[in-house]
């Protein structure tokens, strides 16, 4: 398990210092289309400020997207003891604990750091667990949380959302701006422009898909390793494999954070789904039972 915290760690920095590239890249294209170098200054710039503003309001941005509201013990002591206890097993600091009014069984946890993290369920998901299983899933979230994954999972939305945002305005120079460049006809400057503009967030969200992947299988088996009850999270997974549903509130952007993919099914976010089958990370905690 540690070998494979080091080998994420190490694919992050890859993925990361390739979103920076590519972000480069776009700026690079818009400096050349309009034969203005502040052009690139300003597009990394804004970038940098808008991904920054992002990390550090992680946990305010993703609560607010979801409508997630936060509790105290009164208000839900089943689910607030559980996460309390949780906390005193794996020595993190007590996170901050929310609820999201909405059917669809799922979890997530966000945040920069154990200091500064969140873990929620849907009203959904406390519906159809019952205690062990419950435990289980919270587990998964503070797993993501001891291994440092909400950071990673922020920087990669911020970075997802500022490609998004440097694609949509890519499209909008092309079509209104006033272009500086002598030969402001040039197919060859338009075709730039238009690859970098509808590539970027396949990239992005290639990029994003890799990064959640294997650490949803790093969390199950952490979760496993927290309440040495490896039935607990497969009994979970079950249930979210068979009463799962879209949740109402849906933002492609904040898709990795969930425990379950909160998307509607389509060809498209299947493809590019951050979350691997339940299947396989079912399959994957039957095979590693002996190894808990």
């Amino acid at each position: 398990m540690y070998k494979q915290i080091a080998q994420n760690k190490r694919r992050t920095i890859v993925i990361m210092v390739a979103f920076v590239a590519m972000i480069a890249a776009i700026a690079a294209a818009f400096a050349w289309w309009y034969n203005d170098p502040w052009n690139a200054v300003w597009t990394v710039l804004i970038a940098g400020i808008y991904a920054a503003v992002q990390y550090f309001a992680a946990g305010s941005i993703a609560t607010a997207m979801t409508g997630a509201v936060e509790i105290q013990k009164k208000d839900n002591p089943r689910l607030y003891n559980i996460v309390e206890n949780l906390s005193i097993t794996t020595g993190l600091p007590m996170p901050k604990v929310y609820i999201v009014n909405d059917p669809a069984p799922n979890a997530f946890a966000t945040g920069r750091d154990p200091q500064h993290a969140v873990v929620a369920t849907t009203t959904g998901l406390l519906d159809i667990m019952n205690d062990k299983e419950l435990t289980a899933v919270m587990a998964h979230e503070m797993s993501h949380v001891k291994n440092y994954d909400i950071r990673v999972s922020m920087i990669v939305f911020g970075l997802t959302c500022v490609v998004g945002l440097i694609s949509d305005i890519a499209f909008r120079m092309m079509f209104y701006g006033n272009r500086r460049r002598d030969n402001e006809g040039s197919p060859m400057g338009y075709l730039l422009i238009v690859v970098a503009a509808i590539l970027s967030p396949i990239l992005a969200a290639v990029a994003q898909m890799a990064v959640s992947r294997e650490r949803e299988y790093l969390a199950d088996a952490s979760a496993v390793n927290i309440t040495r009850y490896p039935e607990g999270m497969i009994d979970a997974l079950k249930k979210l494999q068979s009463q799962g549903q879209p949740m109402k509130s849906q933002n492609t952007a904040a898709a990795s954070m969930y425990i379950n993919d909160p998307l509607r099914k389509g060809f498209f976010n299947d493809l590019f789904s951050t979350h691997p089958s339940i299947e396989k990370r079912i399959e994957r905690l039957e095979n590693g039972k002996r190894n808990f």
